[in-house]
């Protein structure tokens, strides 16, 4: 990782000739681009909703359009603001998606000695592997296409069927799950937090047994998509067990980073797989020239929204995450959350990180589990009225419910000046708990059609929409 900042210079060079003949290329004058500078002026940062006229452009059969040729897929996703987003990979852009995952283990394996769970059998919680054509193009959830690539040497052991991996009702699918691997010499299991926590819970409920003893090789779990921290002590007391994690930070728009060591806190990025990065700090986010910073130029413990140019065709591309670096030699970060999942309704900007580590606090020091959760803005028209809501799902309840909220409520204020200053002037009345009965996020998730898969809850909103839907599902 020493050569990474030198290894991004010339991939940008690289993008920028690989592109040079497409429309996008042509009309941002690729050709006379000759370093970063002229690039930035070239090539504006766009969201999905300024990049879908050329999509609609591969979409109508044109080629050479964001690159060369056309996608080999399409990664359907549903964007919180942009409806259902088209990503497309490419043939060079594939590679990405599925070596970094194999260097993944193969980091963890090198580190740990731990080869043995290669021998046994593994489970991917994912989406369908069924593909549509969208223009002639393969398309469907990036985790079902990634399932069409899983090397040999693995595929022998994978689980669950492919039959039953088409299935797409969540909770259909997980019972099938349940009954293809309860009987199975598990080693490796992988997915979202949210939704392994539930396959655990089946598989507790019919075999009355912990995960770690029903499955006494389990050694490693792979997860992403979400921070683990706030699932990490429901999972570990149904595995009955600490086991080695492996995290990941995946997208449709590519793999950025992972973890590669068991014993430094982070995630390698992964600075020479056909992505450029750029890096804009949160607090430029908005303003109409904000800085944009190369690798070579961040500094540990600052919050960027993380910009990216591939070979998949993506130019400045805001993925909408926000990321922190714990390490510079090597490059090493943290995902601290999304930018548009964030509250500011009284001017306090509270993002993801302050939420969970406000809640982790808390919880930590009542000795209590939290299954889920989400956080709204409740605006009231009369001073001194209006307040942050949070709707918990416990596992297990505080003693007293208003000594837990008063803690919650004295962790974000030391962990957001903003949010103090509001609770010190009155503007806002300290935070409001609102219990969500068990298992009420899986059945709100559920209603709106986004049960399993990559899905997730959202930790932060700055309207009610969330904490509107979220009424019927309340502790009675």
């Amino acid at each position: 990782m020493l050569t990474a900042v030198a290894d991004q210079q010339q991939l940008l060079q690289q993008l920028l000739k690989g592109a040079q003949k497409t429309v996008f290329g042509q009309e941002h004058g690729f050709e006379k681009i000759k370093g970063y500078e002229e690039f930035v002026k070239q090539v504006p940062v766009r969201d999905y909703e300024a990049l879908r006229p050329y999509i609609e452009k591969i979409k109508e059969g044109k080629h050479n359009v964001l690159w060369k040729g056309v996608p080999i897929y399409f990664a359907k996703t549903s964007g919180t603001t942009s409806g259902v987003k088209y990503i497309p990979i490419t043939r060079d852009s594939i590679p990405n998606h599925i070596n970094t995952a194999r260097n993944a283990l193969l980091c963890y394996m090198a580190e740990t000695g731990n080869t043995q769970f290669a021998n046994g059998k593994l489970i991917f919680l994912s989406g369908s592997p069924e593909l549509e054509r969208v223009a002639g193009i393969p398309t469907g959830r990036l985790s079902g296409i990634v399932n069409h690539h899983v090397p040999k040497y693995l595929r022998a052991n994978q689980l669950p069927s492919y039959e039953t991996n088409c299935i797409e009702d969540w909770e259909q699918k997980l019972d099938k799950i349940v009954a293809e691997t309860i009987h199975e010499n598990m080693t490796l299991i992988s997915g979202i937090p949210p939704w392994m926590q539930m396959y655990f819970d089946r598989l507790i409920e019919k075999s009355g047994k912990k995960i770690g003893e029903l499955f006494p090789n389990f050694s490693v779990m792979v997860q992403g998509g979400v921070n683990y921290e706030p699932y990490q002590a429901k999972l570990t007391e149904s595995i009955g067990r600490t086991i080695d994690t492996i995290e990941l930070f995946p997208a449709s728009e590519g793999f950025f980073a992972f973890q590669d060591s068991q014993e430094t806190p982070g995630l390698l990025l992964n600075s020479n797989s056909g992505i450029f990065f750029e890096f804009i700090p949160v607090d430029q986010l908005g303003k109409p020239n904000p800085e944009r910073l190369m690798l070579r130029d961040v500094e540990v413990q600052v919050n960027y929204a993380m910009i990216i140019s591939s070979n998949a065709g993506l130019w400045a591309y805001d993925i909408g995450d926000t990321v922190k670096f714990v390490s510079v030699n090597p490059y090493r970060l943290l995902v601290t959350g999304r930018t548009k999942h964030f509250i500011s309704a009284f001017g306090e900007h509270v993002i993801v990180e302050e939420v969970e580590a406000a809640i982790l606090a808390a919880a930590g020091k009542h000795r209590i589990t939290i299954t889920e959760f989400t956080v709204a803005p409740f605006v009231s028209s009369q001073q001194g009225k209006s307040y942050h809501e949070w709707f918990i799902e416990f596992e297990k309840d505080p003693d007293t419910l208003p000594e837990f909220a008063e803690e919650l409520n004295e962790m974000l204020r030391l962990k957001n000046v903003y949010y103090d200053d509001l609770i010190k002037g009155n503007i806002l009345e300290p935070l409001k708990i609102t219990p969500i009965r068990r298992n009420g996020f899986v059945d709100y998730m559920k209603s709106v059609g986004k049960l399993g898969g990559q899905n997730k809850v959202a930790r932060l909103s700055n309207d009610r929409q969330i904490a509107n839907a979220l009424e019927s599902f309340k502790v009675n």
